[in-house]
């Protein structure tokens, strides 16, 4: 398998942060999209951006600039289609997929999930944490994605298909788990007051 292309997930309209490109808020001297695409990079062999709206506004970061093809704001899986078709075009075989708002993943997040993904003999694996109440709780924007299911996908959304995990359920999906013990590197930027707490653990 070629090893996995990257796509930062950046489609959300931020609503519970005020609108705008949350991402680009400063946590210290760098954006909190600056710091995703620091542990991310160093992962991947190639990295995209899956945003809409003018992409001019990402020049600086030169990175490719994904737009949805389904239109009206689908979520997330949008997104992932559209690094996808991307990927595909560019002969990789899978994508892995991380939110613009996790400042703190994982420095092993794709091998985790690619092991996950052997291992439990699954084409999709997700990332995951423990949670004293739930036992474990899914990361569905980080996760590794097999470009031939597009298609698939593609009919998926096109039949109405948002959530995440009704679509990934329908394929078997992996969880490659991720200690807490030092924090939660899934922390995702929703609020002011998130912001507020991941400037303080960084």
């Amino acid at each position: 398998m070629i090893a996995p292309y990257g796509v930062i997930l950046a489609g959300g309209r931020a609503t519970r942060m005020g609108g705008g490109d949350k991402g680009r808020m400063m946590m210290g001297d760098r954006s909190i999209l600056d710091r995703v695409i620091d542990r991310l990079s160093p992962q991947v062999p190639r990295l995209a951006l899956s945003a809409n709206g003018d992409p001019a506004r990402f020049a600086d970061l030169q990175l490719t600039v994904l737009p949805d093809s389904i239109e009206g704001n689908p979520g997330p899986l949008a997104g992932v289609l559209a690094g996808m078709d991307w990927a595909a075009h560019l002969g990789a075989s899978h994508i892995v997929t991380a939110a613009a708002d996790t400042p703190f993943l994982p420095g092993d997040l794709v091998p985790q999930l690619l092991l996950a993904a052997e291992a439990q003999g699954k084409p999709i694996a997700l990332a995951s944490t423990p949670d004293p109440e739930h036992g474990v709780v899914r990361h569905p924007t980080c996760g590794l994605w097999p470009v031939d299911l597009r298609e698939d996908l593609r009919e998926a959304l096109a039949d109405g298909v948002r959530k995440v995990v009704l679509w990934t359920e329908r394929h078997g999906t992996a969880l490659a788990a991720f200690p807490t013990d030092r924090g939660d590197p899934f922390f995702n930027v929703n609020t002011p007051e998130d912001l507020d707490a991941a400037r303080g653990m960084a």
